[in-house]
């Protein structure tokens, strides 16, 4: 007779989003997101650096990872950010240059946006 093991999913500590430069996106998610940098170390066997980072004291982390065939940037990423004040950061990134969708504000529903980073990636904000 042999033993299980009882392997489950125990959490979602990281998403993946594919850039093809990752200098400008780090640039892009630390300075113009207000995210910080929690790693950012040479992995070869990608084709870059394992970099992740999050908003600050986020369990969960965004890697930055290159894209390739496999992973090709300009996707849905599925990832909402959360912030106090979805006007305020639609303004924000606005005259930041960032390609901001309409603000939506329906009726039962937090205020939210869409943004696309500088690899047409989007992402949304949701209040």
């Amino acid at each position: 007779m042999t033993e299980q093991t009882n392997t489950r999913i125990t959490g979602i500590p990281v998403v993946g989003v594919p850039v093809t430069d990752q200098d400008r996106a780090v640039a892009f998610y630390v300075e113009t997101l207000g995210l910080e940098k929690r790693r950012d170390v040479p992995l070869p066997q990608i084709g870059g650096r394992w970099i992740q980072v999050a908003p600050s004291g986020a369990d969960v982390t965004i890697a930055l990872v290159p894209a390739d065939d496999d992973k090709p940037t300009g996707v849905e990423t599925g990832i909402r950010l959360g912030t106090p004040d979805a006007a305020a950061l639609h303004a924000q990134l606005s005259a930041a240059g960032v390609g901001v969708g309409e603000l939506l504000q329906w009726p039962g529903t937090p205020p939210m946006f869409a943004f696309r980073d500088q690899d047409g990636n989007r992402l949304e904000v949701v209040q």
